[in-house]
């Protein structure tokens, strides 16, 4: 009988969690922004940045907070597809010199991959950058490019380049949870 109320308090609590756990993905919290219509999962312990004339929104972690994730959003000319603006590699080039590291930035920023990826009816781009900053420490880049509503959205994940093997697939996880609608 106590082994009967052990498995069934246990399957109890084991069924709470995971409902805690969005779409089933531990290790993450979801954040959703139905006005400009993306969505994302960003790495549980970071919290969100409040920033004014600048990205959207963004996340970093709480102890590295270099760390972080943010969504910028630009617009296009209506009717242009992210196909318009370019090849991966094209369009990861001209981030590169507009938003990763822009001229008098000190920054540099070599593209080190670039790949188109399909989602239901929308195109992303994702790309990777080797980043130099002026101070010569050197940071790790992901980004997922996409165009919705007249709009590009730009989403990155940074990290210090000591830190990107051990954050790398948690980082390449939440980029390409990345969604626009």
């Amino acid at each position: 009988m106590l082994k009967r109320i052990v498995v069934i308090v246990f399957m109890v609590i084991s069924l709470s969690l995971q409902g805690c756990i969005p779409g089933g993905v531990t290790g993450f919290n979801s954040f959703v922004d139905a006005t400009d219509g993306y969505q994302f999962l960003y790495p549980n312990g970071w919290l969100q940045v409040k920033v004014s004339d600048g990205p959207d929104v963004v996340f970093h972690d709480l102890i590295e907070q270099t760390e972080n994730v943010s969504v910028v959003i630009n617009p296009v000319d209506s009717g242009k597809t992210l196909k318009d603006l370019g090849q991966p590699g094209e369009v990861g080039y001209k981030l590169s010199k507009s938003a990763i590291a822009p001229p008098g930035s000190g920054r540099e920023a070599e593209l080190v991959n670039a790949e188109a990826r399909e989602v239901g009816d929308k195109t992303y781009y994702l790309l990777e950058y080797a980043v130099k900053l002026s101070d010569n420490r050197q940071r790790h880049n992901l980004a997922s490019v996409a165009v919705s509503r007249g709009k590009l959205y730009t989403f990155n994940a940074s990290t210090p380049e000591a830190r990107w093997e051990k954050m790398k697939d948690i980082l390449e996880q939440s980029v390409k949870s990345f969604s626009v609608y």
